[in-house]
């Protein structure tokens, strides 16, 4: 519903003519078909099961997965109903301590200030609560609803078993913590190639989906991927900005794990403790090391006292984030 009927009744909408509802300010094409397909949707007594809140790209064909590549999300279509039957999933598999960052498409999409809000913030209240919030205009409402939207079409379909849980994850979480659990078990350790393949690569490209792809070039390039890492002072001099901006553009790789894969952190340290037991000094260890640095640097202080163990440092300060002062 386009917000600018929003205050109005619907016996007024019907009595306006159309030619006055299309030349309302602010109320294109696209939102007057919006209106259309909703004061239709009005006239069922029940949500439809097609296309919940999604509107095809170009002509799928049934059966295909609703948040695939040929479809996208239209807030427009998304009634009381419908939006009711989303709440009620959340709910039902008890997901209302998850995230919403942790659940987005993409955190491009989703404004800073709610990737940290649970689901639950949102699951008792109705369409028309969440568009009165004085913080909530259309692209904090819409992202919301994508969220929503997706866990519904994961479990809409899907039966309770008293004896199994259900937990929503991003996508390359579940590969990466497969491969840390087998690094930590082995016999032997993981080198730099598998380092870079098996972790690496997955959470930097999380990272270009989330921030775009100058923090994840930034961060290929501290960490190396392609070749010899950077400083800092040789990336802000590429790009003309000070070390100052090219440490904030990296802080944002730990603010997306900071809601995408939280539990990462601790994981990896432990990794890096066996390292520094077994294999101290090593690429590898350093390698490992700086990259968990990079991913989760707030809460690190005993990473850093790892580090030094491992003597990481001096030797690989183009890898290592240092301090601002320091580069």
């Amino acid at each position: 519903m386009p917000l600018a009927f929003m205050g109005r009744l619907l016996r007024d909408i019907l009595a306006t003519p159309f030619e006055e509802l299309s030349a309302t300010p602010g109320v294109g094409q696209k939102k007057i078909a919006g209106l259309i397909m909703l004061l239709h949707r009005a006239t069922k007594d029940t949500p439809p099961d097609d296309p919940f809140g999604l509107e095809a790209a170009a002509g799928p064909a049934r059966g295909q997965p609703p948040l695939s590549g040929d479809f996208s999300f239209n807030p427009l279509v998304v009634s009381e109903a419908l939006w009711a039957q989303w709440r009620e999933t959340v709910k039902r598999h008890n997901l209302g301590q998850l995230k919403l960052g942790r659940l987005a498409p993409s955190l491009a999409a989703l404004p800073t200030v709610i990737w940290h809000t649970p689901l639950e913030d949102y699951a008792d209240l109705t369409l028309a609560d969440i568009r009165s919030l004085k913080t909530h205009g259309e692209k904090r409402v819409r992202a919301v609803l994508e969220v929503f939207c997706a866990v519904h079409e994961t479990l809409a379909r899907s039966v309770h078993q008293d004896h199994l849980d259900v937990d929503l994850v991003p996508k390359f979480v579940r590969p990466v913590e497969r491969w840390t659990v087998q690094a930590l078990t082995s016999s032997a350790l993981p080198g730099q190639h598998e380092i870079r393949a098996s972790l690496i690569g997955p959470l930097l490209a999380q990272v270009k989906v989330d921030v775009g792809p100058t923090v994840w070039r930034l961060a290929s390039e501290r960490l190396g991927m392609e070749g010899r890492a950077h400083s800092v002072r040789y990336q802000a001099k590429q790009m003309g900005v000070t070390r100052a901006r090219v440490y904030q553009l990296l802080e944002e790789c730990g603010k997306v794990m900071a809601v995408r894969w939280p539990e990462g952190e601790s994981m990896l340290t432990v990794l890096i403790e066996r390292y520094r037991s077994e294999s101290p000094g090593s690429d590898a260890a350093r390698l490992l090391c700086a990259a968990t640095d990079l991913f989760f640097p707030r809460n690190n202080e005993p990473l850093r006292v790892v580090a030094s163990r491992l003597r990481i440092g001096t030797g690989l300060s183009p890898v290592v984030v240092e301090p601002a002062d320091s580069v």
